[in-house]
């Protein structure tokens, strides 16, 4: 399958912030000073009176947006996803989980895809942090489509919500103008022999590991869940019906997505179960490809590891 190249999914978050300010005036974007990196300066040249420059100190950035949602304001959050998640991980906690504020913590440069900028700023375990706050709504988005379905939804939603955003542009999964749906996965193939089960721009990959697969023969569902939280229960259930689950992720296996069907498949379908992403490993800097590769996350390394364990 050959799939086309979408827009990079931080384009899509400066467009569509400063779209939906042009609508409603209580949007405003809060910038960790990288906003020509998360292209949060098309919000600053659109409405520069809503954009507000915290500089290099996120903590104080999320504080800042907790407070000026107590006004009526809904702040989006701009800064590297290692910073929106961890760095100021106690406002993220006591100001906005448990608050309930109306929050949007919509940062970029996720998993892999960081160009090169190092360890320090490469985290893979946001989704498990995340989706483990009590009220918070966790989405990783499979292409610029859904990304700005994403974000046009979040918007509207009253409540803090955690929408993880790529920085180089991805493979196009579905048609421009698709709606987003909260809570629900998408099968992109079916299939009998196995389901492929992942979540964020890993699902294109696996979408092409698939195509793999058949010329192996083996007939693999994809099922994409781009709602880490709320979880699609029956979604993910019913893929279990082929007998075989196998979940791949650009995130640690570890309270990531892969958790998170074992927790699902446990309680209501137990089926043997599969997870493929890091394993409890801090990733390495370098090249997009490079990393992929090392981490067995291309469609070839994808479809090499499916098919060896269905061999097992």
């Amino acid at each position: 399958m050959t799939l086309p190249m979408g827009v990079a999914q931080r384009e899509v978050f400066g467009r569509v912030v400063a779209a939906l300010a042009d609508d409603d005036p209580r949007i405003v974007v809060v910038d960790g000073d990288v906003a020509s990196s998360t292209k949060a300066d098309i919000v600053e040249k659109a409405h520069p009176d809503r954009f507000l420059e915290m500089g290099i100190a996120e903590q104080n950035m999320l504080g800042v947006a907790a407070g000026l949602a107590t006004t009526g304001l809904i702040p989006f959050v701009s800064t590297f996803v290692a910073f929106a998640v961890v760095r100021p991980l106690d406002q993220v906690r006591v100001l906005i989980a448990q608050t309930g504020a109306n929050v949007k913590i919509t940062p970029s440069y996720a998993g892999l895809f960081t160009g090169s900028t190092g360890m320090s700023h490469i985290i893979v375990d946001d989704l498990a942090i995340m989706r483990d706050m009590p009220g918070m709504v966790v989405i990783a988005p499979a292409d610029d489509v859904e990304a700005e379905g994403a974000l046009r939804w979040a918007a509207q939603y009253e409540g803090p919500v955690y929408v993880r955003l790529v920085r180089d542009a991805t493979p196009r999964v579905f048609e421009p103008g698709r709606p987003f749906e909260i809570g629900t996965v998408a099968v992109l193939r079916e299939g009998s022999d196995v389901s492929l089960l992942s979540t964020g721009t890993q699902t294109p990959r696996v979408l092409q590991a698939a195509d793999l697969l058949a010329e192996q023969g083996v007939d693999a569902r994809v099922v994409h869940v781009p709602t880490l939280k709320p979880l699609d229960v029956d979604g993910i259930v019913d893929a279990a019906s082929t007998g075989r689950v196998i979940t791949i992720e650009e995130h640690s296996v570890l309270g990531g997505l892969g958790g998170a069907v074992a927790e699902v498949l446990s309680e209501h379908r137990p089926t043997r179960l599969d997870r493929l992403g890091f394993q409890d490993v801090y990733p390495e800097s370098g090249t997009n490809d490079d990393l992929l590769d090392l981490y067995g996350l291309t469609p070839a390394k994808v479809a090499a590891q499916v098919a060896e364990r269905l061999r097992r």
